[in-house]
């Protein structure tokens, strides 16, 4: 059984605190790549943020950790680059990652995918490029539909309750059907079939 150390406004503030620190990471990150003009995109459940806030807010989920797209022939300015503001690049298990200080875990890193890679070899799909983007505030982040594709390629239980929101307030509808082929299309399509599981 889980003891309770927390209530009231120190709760709170814990929680209010986890959230700030992923969004103080992901500025930390933009800023860094944005003022050395260096190509990226974020990705993941902070792309997901920037889309759906932009229709409704209240539909809007936290994310706990941040994810890019960069080329690869980048890799070593964007370490330069990102060393200046704290992060320390890692490579372990096969994945790329920025960590967020010198004791920082991997929960506390900038997850890297490379434009163009498969992120496994089995997906139907590799990693957009990044030549066109989204730019939302200071944010570069990938075109909707591009990072609607992402979210169905990898289609994990967490990409699945991502897209079910932007169908939930009519960001997607019947009519994506068309932008893709199978197997991205049968999926989205499950999905718009079945929104509530």
């Amino acid at each position: 059984m889980i003891e309770v150390k927390y209530t009231g406004d120190a709760l709170w503030q814990r929680i209010e605190n986890a959230v700030e620190v992923v969004r103080d990471r992901m500025r930390r990150v933009v800023k860094a790549l944005n003022e050395a003009q260096i190509p990226y995109a974020i990705i993941g459940g902070n792309a997901v943020q920037h889309w759906v806030a932009q229709v409704d807010e209240s539909v809007v989920r936290n994310t706990r950790d941040v994810d890019i797209i960069l080329n690869e022939s980048d890799l070593a300015v964007a370490t330069e680059a990102l060393a200046k503001v704290g992060f320390i690049y890692r490579r372990a298990a096969s994945v790329s990652m920025f960590l967020d200080g010198p004791g920082a875990k991997a929960r506390d890193a900038v997850h890297v995918l490379f434009a163009g890679k498969k992120v496994r070899e089995e997906y139907a799909e590799p990693v957009p490029n990044i030549d066109e983007y989204a730019l939302i505030d200071d944010a570069r982040t990938l075109p909707l539909d591009k990072l609607v594709k992402m979210k169905l390629t990898s289609f994990r239980r967490k990409d699945q309750v991502h897209i079910l929101d932007m169908i939930s307030i009519d960001l997607i509808d019947e009519s994506w059907l068309s932008k893709y082929d199978d197997p991205i299309r049968s999926r989205l399509k499950e999905l718009l079939d079945d929104p509530n599981g």
